[in-house]
């Protein structure tokens, strides 16, 4: 085997056994991990939350055993993949071992040791993004007709996981016009590419249509409770600290593809960059929605240094760039992952708090992380759900409402009685099997609606007992009520169509 493919396997093989390292057993799955697992179990060309590509990996996740460790190993293998695809783009540009080592490096040390530790479709969306940029390069340099085919298809898969990659698009396309290689738009092959790409994602475009474009309905609701909440100055420091070790590579990619001459061809890449953030800061985006933008980049620099530094005393500074990425990561290693349990985090706050990590997404500052408190407290919710399940009078009527997708999705996920729960958010709204008559009701409540709650559904059955709540301290969940309502005065499966014909107005 040649030296670079064994490099090679040994930088997938780290960044697999890092994935796994990197989590503290205290946390369990993700609250949105548990709904991408159900979609699984309920196969369709577009969700409410998703588009269809996370269904389908789910369904092979359940065919696997459906345990923890497939669930992470598909955003780490995600995650392996885009190295490979950097390496594989740095060939492109015709970079020695040099380049290889520090483009690998670079990306295996970064925001996405973090971010492949989810089962979300952002892992598979940065790898489309940079699997993308590898293909447009592929085009530039040979002119190659085929390469607009495999872009078309790039796009289309990519769009069926993560609409996200819209924005790559949307950034290359005027820099393309602003360069010479805006002669592409002549092509009559690129028109059939795009027909392509189009046929692919149609039954989710259909999907849309047929349901009243939920996507438009997600993204106000985001707009309007999350969105607002994002700083524009807070996005632009978010991104310094993505690949904060790679930072030289990446502004020298960014130089040479604007003053070095073997990269002439590639100028489009240089406006991309800044157009692709443009549009995320006016749109007031998630600062990780535009990860994806950066690997190419670490390609472009890790090519143009190898080739700067290779003569005198210039050689030395390798070894330095070389270990940037590594202090950078033995420095974070205690803040920047989930490997650390709450008591920790409390005990180290300050310095959570100045890196903005507990600034959840309505702009408040709390103890933990958002996305640790929503790692805790879904084992004990199922345990105790299964409880109330099986003291019901007769659980076979019994329907298990949930008040978020979280707690549906995990009762689901880690229920021993086979428990299955619905809720009227997100899209659990869809699965509700009314095929048989309900008498009784075993609800989550939100802590913040416990009391409310309990009293209004109260009223229409014969018995209320709140049976239970969540007490992890550190949960997001913590208080969510465990209550069950005997013996409907009401036929619960009429309000319950009547509930989701109204929700989907």
């Amino acid at each position: 085997m040649k030296k670079e493919a064994i490099i090679l396997c040994g930088f997938i093989i780290l960044k697999f056994v890092l994935q796994f390292i990197l989590l503290n057993p205290e946390y369990e799955l993700h609250r949105d991990e548990y709904l991408h697992i159900d979609i699984g179990q309920h196969l369709a060309w577009g969700y409410q939350s998703v588009p269809p590509l996370t269904a389908w990996i789910s369904k092979i996740i359940f065919l696997l055993g459906n345990s923890v460790f497939w669930v992470k190993f598909f955003p780490a293998l995600f995650g392996a993949l885009t190295i490979l695809m950097v390496w594989k783009t740095i060939k492109e540009l015709n970079g020695n071992l040099f380049a290889l080592i520090l483009g690998a490096l670079c990306v295996l040390l970064s925001a996405l040791l973090r971010l492949n530790t989810l089962y979300q479709p952002n892992s598979f969306d940065i790898l489309a993004w940079t699997t993308l940029y590898y293909v447009i390069i592929k085009y530039f340099n040979t002119e190659n007709t085929k390469w607009l085919f495999v872009a078309a298809l790039v796009v289309a898969i990519g769009f069926l996981n993560k609409y996200n990659i819209g924005f790559a698009v949307i950034g290359i396309l005027p820099a393309i016009i602003l360069t010479r290689q805006r002669k592409i738009f002549a092509e009559k092959k690129l028109y059939i590419a795009l027909l392509l790409g189009l046929v692919i994602i149609m039954p989710n475009l259909l999907w849309q249509y047929n349901n009243d474009f939920p996507v438009v309905r997600h993204l106000n609701e985001l707009a309007e409770t999350q969105l607002v909440n994002v700083n524009r100055l807070d996005f632009l420091k978010s991104q310094l600290l993505f690949f904060a070790g790679s930072l030289f590579v990446i502004f020298a990619g960014l130089y040479a593809l604007l003053f070095y001459k073997p990269f002439e061809k590639f100028k489009t890449f240089f406006w991309a960059f800044f157009f692709t953030l443009i549009i995320f800061l006016l749109l007031r985006a998630k600062d990780y929605y535009a990860i994806g933008l950066y690997p190419v980049y670490i390609a472009f620099g890790s090519v143009f240094l190898s080739r700067v530094l290779d003569k005198g005393w210039k050689v030395y500074l390798k070894a330095i760039l070389l270990v940037f990425p590594l202090l950078f990561f033995i420095s974070s290693y205690n803040v920047a992952y989930p490997n650390k349990n709450p008591a920790y985090i409390i005990e180290h706050s300050e310095r959570y708090k100045e890196l903005g990590m507990l600034r959840w997404e309505d702009g408040i500052d709390r103890e933990i992380p958002q996305d640790y408190a929503d790692m805790l407290g879904w084992k004990e919710l199922a345990k105790k759900v299964d409880d109330a399940y099986s003291n019901m009078p007769n659980p076979k009527q019994t329907l298990v409402l949930c008040d978020n997708y979280g707690q549906a999705g995990a009762i689901n996920y880690y229920s021993k009685k086979g428990v299955r729960a619905v809720s009227f958010n997100a899209d659990y709204i869809n699965w509700f099997d009314l095929g048989q008559p309900y008498i009784h009701l075993l609800r989550v409540i939100n802590a913040n609606e416990k009391e409310g709650e309990v009293a209004e559904t109260g009223r229409y059955f014969e018995k209320t007992i709140v049976v239970d709540s969540i007490t992890n301290q550190y949960a997001r969940e913590r208080g969510a009520a465990i209550t069950t309502f005997i013996n409907a005065q009401f036929n619960i499966n009429d309000i319950i169509r009547e509930e989701i014909q109204e929700l989907q107005r």
